[in-house]
């Protein structure tokens, strides 16, 4: 756990562009952006992958959602439409373990992505 990016973070041991914090999220701006808006929603507790999900998650990661649908509204993107995601391994595209969400906005997405 201690090669997780996303605790650093939160932990300010690295930089980011926070733009959200509450007692049980983080979100801050990709430094990698696939949208003109992208933004990672993290949970502070350490979870590897949705695999690691457990029903003692539901309600965090309800708030994941919540916290993005906020975001996207404060960001200007909620009557246009935004995209949420959340990869899982690598073949899901997952290259953080630490689970996170997506908020991509900003430019119309396509369909299928990538």
């Amino acid at each position: 756990m201690s090669d997780d990016l996303f605790l650093k973070i939160i932990n300010r041991e690295i930089p980011a562009d926070i733009i959200y914090e509450n007692d049980e999220l983080l979100a801050f701006r990709d430094i990698s952006p696939q949208a003109p808006v992208h933004i990672l929603i993290i949970p502070k507790e350490h979870i590897k992958t949705m695999n690691d999900l457990e029903p003692k998650h539901t309600e965090m990661i309800g708030k994941l959602f919540l916290a993005a649908a906020e975001i996207a509204a404060k960001e200007g993107l909620a009557d246009d439409g935004y995209r949420v995601v959340m990869n899982c391994n690598r073949h899901g595209g997952q290259a953080v373990y630490h689970i996170h969400l997506h908020l991509l906005g900003g430019r119309q997405m396509g369909w299928p992505p990538g």
